[in-house]
């Protein structure tokens, strides 16, 4: 069958490779399986149900979920087959947030998934004329359940008039608006049509590596997100069962249970996995510990698709059997490959993530482009470190004059919803997306250099690109987090989050009592000097204008819950500099 709406790909996984484990969710302990066939049965019934609460083709239905769960597809593709618009949203928005992409969207009904979630938006609804009723996943005192619209539909005998509906909906119709997570300002509904998410599923599937049969993928990232999303519709395309993950703290026993085949990360995940592999080998001691030195680096610089000599390969194969062998099994042990985006990823860790034979293939791309415009491919040529591949085919990219990087093709948005405005603001006269990220094509792979809104000017003209500067320093042990500062300054300076497993073990080899707070652990003379030697070596790598020539450090890590952090676990600037305000005034000695 051909894939011209989303909610063809259940069907099609049906039809080629249908499964028992199509989506499996973790409840009270257990993995519940739901099989492909019951996947589409119960996403019939939802459609059913939804017709007859008097839905009707375009009408918009809010959707927010603390975890990603069976239900949310089912709701999706439930929500599709009536030709209905998602608005799925972000847990972490505030109250002010939901109110405004509520009445923006002017949604009808909203789907939550948990008491908490109940609350917020029932504290909205009467702000919001449009919203007739709230329905949870859980089981929610006072509120109605979703199972109540699966029930209306449980009479198959209607099937027909979804079966209708469904063959009226076109590929250019509209099928979610993604609202941005509003960093700067309100949110903007980015809206997205079936062939805007298909084109870009089908030509992301061409760069993935070939699985196992029934290959296992692990999805923890939001699924309201975009990426995950588009991924999900991916792993049924291709014929993946889908685990969900708990949450981001039990990922690491999830992967143990699951032993996934793939999996989407973040660099800041990617980091911590990093920072405890590295702690545990680093204080083993003795024999256990020079051994794992010596295997970091002979990877340091690991190229996959370089001619190896016989000597290495000897060298690696005795590293892989004795110390990468452990790395593999704290991530499942089956895992082909992991495919990271949201942010740049430093080089020097996916060197040596692949030479611990856990290859990350790092990709690029916006909720405007659905979302991906570029991903690495496992096969040389098409594979660069420090790179995020070839854009897929079908897509036009080119570098404007002042480096930024445009877009033409069938997954590029339209346009933001009720926004005309801030449409022609992103477009070229001739209909090239601007993307708003620096970067270069080198052989054919696009390299990005940092974020065209982040970059900033000293004032005495440079201009410096703060992410490649960050990206770089946290190649340090002692540096978990950091932000580099300084527009409109004199010199560009670093407000610091450490490693603290790392000082602390320092700190303990010098003879230091460690048994105090963090913030006192940030004043440490001696951390502070080690940190500072490590930023000397660093900053070599950059022009005099670039370097930094001064840090603070703070004790309190950066979490989304604090408002810190987006969802995908990037840097909020301008959160992080109003709450390092008087930081930031010691550092330009500001009063």
């Amino acid at each position: 069958m051909e894939i011209k709406r989303l909610f063809d790909f259940p069907y099609y996984q049906l039809e080629k490779a249908p499964r028992e484990d199509a989506l499996v969710t973790k409840v009270n302990g257990e993995w519940i399986k739901t099989s492909t066939a019951s996947y589409i049965g119960q996403a019939n019934a939802f459609s059913r149900g939804l017709l007859k609460l008097g839905i009707k083709p375009q009408d918009k239905i809010a959707i927010v979920t603390s975890n990603n769960r069976t239900e949310w597809n089912v709701a999706d593709i439930g929500m599709q087959q009536v030709g209905a618009i998602s608005v799925p949203m972000y847990p972490t928005l505030s109250p002010e947030d939901f109110e405004y992409i509520l009445n923006n969207s002017e949604s009808k009904f909203c789907v939550v998934s948990d008491a908490e979630l109940f609350k917020k938006i029932s504290d909205v609804k009467d702000k919001v004329s449009s919203l007739v009723a709230i329905y949870t996943f859980d089981q929610v005192e006072g509120a109605a359940n979703w199972k109540e619209i699966l029930d209306l539909g449980s009479d198959d005998s209607t099937q027909h008039e979804v079966e209708s509906l469904k063959n009226l909906i076109k590929p250019s119709d509209i099928v979610t608006l993604i609202y941005t997570s509003g960093t700067t300002g309100r949110p903007k509904g980015v809206v997205l049509t079936h062939d805007n998410i298909v084109s870009n599923t089908i030509r992301s599937a061409e760069r993935v590596p070939v699985f196992p049969p029934l290959a296992k993928s692990l999805s923890f990232l939001p699924i309201n997100h975009v990426f995950e999303r588009m991924l999900i519709y991916l792993y049924q395309y291709i014929g993946n069962g889908i685990y969900y993950a708990e949450s981001i703290e039990t990922l690491g026993e999830n992967m143990k249970e699951v032993k996934p085949h793939v999996m989407t990360v973040v660099p800041r995940l990617v980091e911590k996995v990093y920072d405890k592999i590295y702690n545990t080998g680093s204080t083993a001691g003795g024999l256990k510990t020079k051994i794992f030195m010596w295997a970091l680096s002979l990877v340091e610089g690991y190229d996959p698709y370089a001619n190896h000599g016989s000597i290495f390969k000897l060298k690696h194969a005795i590293a892989s059997k004795i110390v990468f062998s452990k790395w593999k099994e704290g991530v499942g042990g089956e895992l082909c490959c992991m495919v990271s985006g949201s942010a740049p990823l430093a080089p020097r860790l996916n060197h040596l993530f692949w030479g611990a034979g856990i290859p990350i293939l790092e990709g690029y791309g916006l909720t405007e482009t659905s979302p991906v415009i570029s991903v690495n491919k496992m096969e040389k040529g098409w594979f660069g470190i420090g790179t995020v591949g070839k854009p897929l085919t079908g897509l036009d990219v080119k570098i404007a004059d002042d480096g930024e990087i445009m877009v033409k093709g069938p997954s590029v948005f339209s346009g933001y919803y009720k926004d005309e405005e801030k449409t022609k603001e992103v477009f070229t006269e001739d209909g090239y997306f601007k993307t708003g990220d620096i970067g270069v094509l080198e052989n054919g792979l696009l390299k990005i250099t940092d974020r065209k809104k982040e970059m900033f000017k000293t004032s005495g003209g440079k201009y410096i690109a703060p992410q490649v500067i960050e990206n770089k320093f946290k190649e340090s042990r002692f540096i978990e987090q950091v932000m580099v500062v300084g527009d409109g300054e004199k010199m560009p300076c670093a407000i610091i989050k450490p490693n603290f497993d790392v000082a602390k073990d320092f700190l303990v080899s010098k003879g230091i009592n460690v048994s105090v707070s963090n913030e006192e652990l940030a004043k440490d003379p001696l951390l502070i000097k080690e940190i500072q030697s490590e930023i000397d070596i660093y900053n070599q790598g950059f022009g005099h204008w670039e370097q930094i020539k001064k840090f603070e450090l703070v004790p309190e890590e950066w979490t989304v819950d604090e408002g810190l952090l987006t969802p995908t676990l990037k840097l909020k600037r301008k959160f992080v500099l109003a709450k390092y305000q008087d930081v930031y005034n010691r550092l330009y000695d500001k009063k």
